[in-house]
């Protein structure tokens, strides 16, 4: 029987299918069509999400060279195993980090987009926090790994979407500074918990609620930096009360 811990990638590539045809042929997935599909940021943010989901698939369904589960396998061989078989890495907590964290993160940031634009960017924090470990890797193995394709993908798609954030939404440091802050903690963390993983520190009752958690850390962290402080109240003025003018009397007196 098929788990879903070897099936989610597929569904994931489905529905980066289906939103392909979206982005390309329908309106629906557009926030604002008073402006171009590339000037809006709720088209961007889905564009995003449908990349992360094939970034997803060649890192644990099938990669550029044809290999399965890619990720895991580099994983394991990193930690000094033979493969995935050996490996005390289990299945779920990829399954975890992907559905618990990408997944969350993800649909925070296109539910949110229309009424907080800023939440949107968050769409990318996760990916580029893992865009981190894959050039990592790769410049120290001087080799392709699962995902290096299009996790470099999402960096020109990253970089024009902060641009359209920040020239018709008003996107400062504050909200550049949470997004990149996001990305470094997930990929810190993330690491963090596989090699406690790996050393069977904590078992799956730990680790798939904590990527759970993280998922929701970027959206934490952009309202925290983008929150505006309510203006303080002024005292209320004081009401001068002032006589009402007299009437002028009437000079022109009847006769008695």
């Amino acid at each position: 029987m098929v788990s879903f811990a070897t099936l989610w990638p597929w569904i994931g590539l489905g529905a980066a299918g289906m939103l392909l045809l979206l982005l390309a042929g329908s309106p629906a997935l557009v926030d604002d069509r008073r402006v171009p599909r590339w000037h809006d940021l709720g088209w961007l943010v889905f564009a995003a999400l449908t990349l992360t989901l094939l970034h997803q698939f060649e890192e644990n369904g099938l990669d550029l060279t044809g290999r399965p589960a890619g990720l895991l396998n580099a994983l394991c061989t990193g930690f000094g195993f033979r493969d995935a078989v050996a490996c005390p890495v289990p299945l779920s907590v990829i399954t975890g980090f992907n559905v618990g964290t990408v997944w969350i993160a993800a649909l925070i940031a296109v539910l949110s987009v229309h009424r907080h634009p800023l939440l949107g960017l968050t769409v990318f924090a996760v990916p580029l926090g893992t865009l981190i470990l894959h050039i990592g890797a790769a410049v120290g193995l001087m080799r392709y790994n699962s995902g290096l394709a299009t996790a470099l993908l999402l960096l020109p798609l990253a970089a024009w979407t902060l641009l359209v954030a920040g020239h018709r939404h008003g996107a400062g440091p504050k909200a550049f500074a949470a997004l990149f802050a996001a990305a470094v903690l997930s990929a810190a963390v993330t690491f963090a918990l596989l090699l406690a993983a790996r050393h069977g520190v904590v078992g799956d009752g730990v680790i798939v609620p904590a990527f759970a958690l993280l998922g929701l850390l970027p959206a934490g962290l952009m309202l925290l930096a983008t929150r505006r402080a309510r203006p303080p109240v002024a005292p209320a003025p004081k009401v001068r009360t002032r006589r009402p003018p007299a009437r002028a009397q009437n000079r022109t007196q009847g006769p008695m």
